[in-house]
């Protein structure tokens, strides 16, 4: 039996000596299923002498099922962006734009017609389509947008609304990974994700900080999955979740390649709608007992229960909780306790002892603002967190009873919250409260 590293380096050597495509396929051990993928990864790509090429990647194992060549493109490509299986838009270096229609089977790849549907001024240096209705391209430093409303356009009328996002994107590769979201390497080696809202309004998350500088070219099918050519080497990556701009959960799989050599195409472009991220579902959440941890969407569960039966205000009366197992105080104090399922019904002078005091910014649902002049509200969720604004849950007084109110952290105009003074409100953080 070979050993995995000389295997490695028998597909190594056998991708040196390939075909005319410069590419073969490289064996490996089946990995985790990488994204929500409706078949293979669609990669194309040109070689140096214009001929188009169409290149099949199961997304589960990053092995390349096929590689297909097509005839020439008639002239010198710059940029590509895929929009469809069968429909993949070329820049010239004249500046022209053309739409490639491509017809292709299991054991070929042909051309159904090579359209300039611009005349010029198609100067970007990268290109890419979202899979979503926007193309986007790069040139000094700018990032351009267009609206695409066809599936196989004929010119401005099928690719209009140009903008141009912002300027600061100098990047060595670009990718679109999804609806307005784009992946780019730099030439310093990090690795960027953006996601793009309008003209001047897009957010930016540093995926990873170095070791990407060798990468010179990157594309992705969407889903989370991301395909980088380093020294002729085609690598695979999987961001087990796309959406929460960090890069500590992508998968490196260096040890087994889509190939090892080979990719000689001088443009590679994927499509990115051939895969989609879907959320684990989140587990369901064990109940509370009393006065042991709880999750915060049970917490204001329990909340809204009493809300919704409007307790009445005493502090001498006892209510059922929704589980019906226990009682507590009908008080603003005792309502906090109920929510939070305690051992008992604690005072706002106690509640202290069971919760820690956090900083006002730092309130999630399910925390509470408590006052030394006697009154305690449950944080329910921020309104305008840049303006302190948000939304609580409290057992009033005996004239209103359960209420749903909006205030400013300060106050707002009267200074109060819930009728009592602002600056006295200390936020608490109960000590057996988990994520969920």
């Amino acid at each position: 039996m070979l050993s995995s590293s000389l295997k490695r380096r028998l597909a190594a050597a056998l991708a040196v000596g390939a075909t005319t495509a410069g590419l073969v396929t490289v064996s490996s051990a089946p990995a985790q299923a990488a994204a929500i993928c409706g078949g293979d990864v669609s990669v194309y790509g040109t070689l140096p002498d214009g001929r188009l090429t169409y290149t099949a990647i199961s997304p589960n194992t990053g092995d390349r099922v096929k590689t297909l060549i097509g005839a020439n493109l008639g002239f010198t490509p710059k940029a590509m962006a895929t929009l469809n299986f069968n429909t993949v838009l070329v820049t010239s270096t004249a500046g022209e734009l053309y739409r490639v229609d491509i017809q292709t089977n299991d054991n070929a790849l042909a051309l159904a017609g090579v359209t300039k549907i611009w005349d010029g001024g198609w100067t970007f240096d990268k290109m890419t389509y979202d899979g979503a209705g926007h193309l986007y391209g790069t040139v000094d430093g700018q990032l351009h947008r267009y609206n695409v409303s066809q599936a196989k356009p004929s010119g401005p009328d099928h690719i209009a609304k140009h903008v141009v996002i912002d300027d600061g994107f100098v990047l060595k590769t670009l990718a679109a990974a999804g609806d307005d979201v784009l992946v780019a390497s730099t030439a310093d080696g990090r690795l960027l994700s953006y996601q793009i809202n309008g003209v001047g309004d897009w957010e930016s998350s540093q995926l990873k900080g170095s070791g990407w500088s060798a990468v010179d070219s990157l594309v992705s099918p969407g889903g989370g999955l991301y395909y980088g050519r380093t020294n002729g080497g085609m690598y695979w990556y999987h961001d087990a979740d796309p959406t929460d701009g960090k890069g500590d959960d992508i998968a490196y799989h260096p040890g087994d390649p889509v190939d090892a050599s080979g990719w000689t195409q001088t443009l590679l472009s994927a499509f990115a709608g051939d895969c989609t991220y879907r959320p684990p579902a989140p587990p369901t959440p064990t109940p509370s007992t009393r006065g042991g941890q709880i999750t915060r969407s049970e917490i204001m569960s329990r909340a809204v229960n009493w809300l919704g039966r409007d307790i009445p205000y005493s502090q001498s009366a006892y209510a059922s909780d929704p589980d019906g197992d226990h009682t507590y105080r009908t008080d603003c104090s005792g309502f906090i306790s109920m929510a939070w399922h305690a051992a008992s019904s604690y005072t706002t002078a106690s509640l202290p002892s069971v919760s820690t005091t956090i900083s006002k910014s730092d309130l999630q649902p399910g925390d509470a603002l408590n006052t030394s002049s006697g009154h305690v509200v449950l944080f329910e969720k921020w309104i305008d967190k840049g303006a302190g604004k948000f939304s609580y849950i409290h057992e009033s007084n005996p004239n209103d009873d359960m209420m749903r109110g909006q205030d400013y952290l300060n106050g707002g105009s009267d200074g109060r919250i819930a009728g009592h003074a602002a600056s006295g409100y200390v936020a608490l953080r109960y000590d057996n409260v988990v994520s969920g």
